[in-house]
């Protein structure tokens, strides 16, 4: 039984590492033509794109509902 739960527990913990990194990427990616970070609504307009683009689930099919306004809401906070 302790050894479910540890394996749950550092799977959940590297799920989350992934979220992170992905709104990372995507804040990375957030840059205009001239190679110049974005600010503002820019800015904002292109995390958005970035993660509803990057909002797949395991079996290759877009999120949606909950579970896509979640991933949603932690990958536009991930800068």
């Amino acid at each position: 039984m302790i050894r479910l739960c540890l394996v749950v527990s550092i799977s959940l913990f590297a799920a989350g590492a992934g979220i992170a990194q992905e709104g990372a990427t995507c804040a990375a990616k957030a840059v205009s033509k001239d190679g110049k970070a974005l600010t503002g609504a820019a800015k904002a307009s292109s995390m958005k794109k970035c993660c509803e683009q990057s909002a797949v689930g395991k079996d290759g099919k877009k999120l949606a509902g909950a579970a896509k306004a979640s991933f949603m809401k932690k990958c536009e906070a991930g800068t």
